[in-house]
């Protein structure tokens, strides 16, 4: 072997591990999210039976059943949650980030619904190219909420507080990422 071919080998070598993190993520399902995922979804058309109607004819939704979000000044918020397509099929994982500034205070956990209005909008979403924009506001979920809400950008976002006290309630500038399911191999 020739000084080239081993300089080759050496860099190829080192990089496999990098170029195994490059490959694309899958999630795979049946943990404990999906239980919580399930868990909000009853809790959501529990407090307003109206929005199984939403269930039904969105182009799809997002589940967040748990976002953590606090703040003194510089607000941060994070959560993990399903897409779904219309009929209810799972199709991926989803993560939300949040960074606010401005008057905020204090710390609360919510869950969090986003139904897509039409496909277009859902393969944004899936695509990764898609975030709340900073005016965009949720609905808190309550008896009657969904009937009095409208899509706005193609989407309607409901929340509910499940624990704690926070001075700003926003869901502007939400970004999101989407990680397909893992497809069964074929045998």
């Amino acid at each position: 072997m020739n000084r080239r071919s081993i300089a080759t080998l050496i860099l190829t070598v080192g990089l496999l591990p990098w170029l195994a993190g490059c490959a694309t993520e899958t999630y795979v399902t049946g943990g404990k999210l999906d239980q919580e995922v399930a868990a909000a979804i009853a809790l959501f058309k529990k407090t307003d039976p109206g929005m199984e109607k939403l269930f039904a004819q969105s182009a799809g939704y997002a589940v967040f059943p748990s976002v953590t979000k606090g703040g003194a000044g510089i607000g941060a918020a994070h959560g993990e949650g399903e897409v779904f397509i219309k009929g209810g099929k799972l199709i991926g994982l989803t993560k939300m980030t949040q960074v606010t500034l401005g008057l905020q205070l204090g710390g609360q956990e919510y869950a969090e619904i986003i139904f897509f209005e039409d496909k277009v909008t859902l393969d944004r979403f899936a695509e990764g190219q898609f975030a709340l924009s900073a005016q965009a506001t949720a609905v808190a979920a309550s008896e009657g909420a969904s009937a009095d809400a409208d899509y706005q950008k193609g989407v309607m976002v409901f929340t509910i507080a499940k624990g704690g006290l926070m001075f700003e309630a926003s869901v502007g500038g939400q970004k999101f990422s989407f990680i397909p399911i893992q497809k069964p191999p074929l045998y």
